[in-house]
This record gives C-alpha cells, structure tokens and sequence, in this order.
C-alpha cells in the first residue's frame, strides 16, 4: 500500500527486454537517500508512477524492476524510454503518516492530459479517461495520477479537473508533463467498492 505522497523522482537509465518473452528489465536511477532510510530490502514494493513494482536488484543510487507485458500494456510503463522521470514512492509501513489517500499502485486505466491553465499560484490540471470508469470519479473524491495523490475538483462525462499547486509540480513528473502526455490513473479504491457493492445489493 502507498499514500501517493511522492517522496522522490527518478530516471529511467535502461531497458532491456527479458529472454523468451515481452517483459522488460526496468533500472531507475534515484537520490542515494530514497534507498537508504531505511534501507530497501530484496522484493521490497516501490511505486514508480503510480504502479507497485517490485525491486529486483539495487545499488547505491538505483534499482531495478521487472514489469510484465502485462503491466506494460496496461500501463503508461511501455511508452518509458531512456531518460523518462518517475514518481517515487516506497511502500507504507505500519506507523507512517497517511498524508495522501490509500494507493495500492495497481493502474486503472491510461489518462491522457487536456489541458493546463494557471489558476491563482497553481495550475488547473484536466484529463480525460475512460467513459467506463469515469463514473468512480467524484468531485472532492480523491484520485492517484501516476501516482500522486490529488483531489477532484471538477468532473465531466468522461473528464476531470485537480488544482495542483507549485510544490506538488517541483517536486513530481508533473513539472514537465504537458497536454498529449499519457498518465497513469488509478481511481479511490473506496469508490471500486461502493459500486461493487451497489451492483450485488
């Protein structure tokens, strides 16, 4: 489980392709200190953008992952090259602040960016996803777009808004990210289980 709090940004340094197969060999460079405090173990989970990888192999200042041809058709994960950023984000621990919302890093759907206008200090932010899960999404509801935490302010048939202020854009991918970008979404998992339930009543 995650917060959608990013607590650090990386860089895609390679990409290799696993034998007999279309699963792909992920290393993410990253600061020294992500890895360090405390130390991340073998098989430990990490949120890149949104999406719970596994770390498979690690140095002082990268890891690396293995993702499925699953994951990468499902995923923003096959659009990465050499020198993509990535959200950070270790797994939480019992104790940890729940500054965000409850992220489980399993990716919804593949959004793509409409629009960025400024909006007093912070940037209003719309994107547009599937018409299917739309319906999960509420405004005042919370939402993880590769992997940050953010609160809807605006929806429509098949659109939503966030207001994202200046830190949030310094210190994630969405600094560089622009309208035609794709996003990772991964709806309130609270919304997935009203619904669920709705439909069984």
């Amino acid at each position: 489980m995650f917060t959608g709090i990013v607590t650090a940004l990386g860089t895609v340094t390679a990409i290799d392709p696993i034998a007999r197969g279309r699963d792909m060999r992920l290393t993410i460079a990253t600061p020294a200190e992500f890895l360090d405090d405390p130390p991340v173990a073998l098989g430990a989970s990490i949120a890149c953008s949104g999406c719970c990888l596994t770390a498979i192999e690690f140095g002082a200042d990268w890891f690396a992952v293995d993702a499925s041809a699953e994951t990468l058709a499902h995923t923003k994960l096959g659009t990465w090259t050499q020198g993509s950023r990535v959200n950070l984000e270790r797994s939480l621990r019992m104790g940890d602040e729940l500054g965000g919302h409850l992220v489980s890093g399993h990716v919804d759907a593949v959004g793509t960016v409409v629009s960025t206008t400024p909006e007093n200090a912070s940037h209003r932010w719309v994107f547009r996803v599937p018409k299917d899960l739309a319906r999960f999404i509420a405004v005042k509801g919370s939402i993880a777009v590769d992997g940050v935490s953010l609160t809807v302010n605006e929806v429509g048939d098949d659109t939503f808004g966030v207001n994202i202020i200046p830190h949030t854009t310094a210190v994630t991918t969405f600094g560089t990210t622009k309208p035609g970008d794709k996003v990772n979404i991964e709806i309130d998992m609270l919304a997935r289980y009203v619904a669920r339930l709705r439909e069984t009543a």
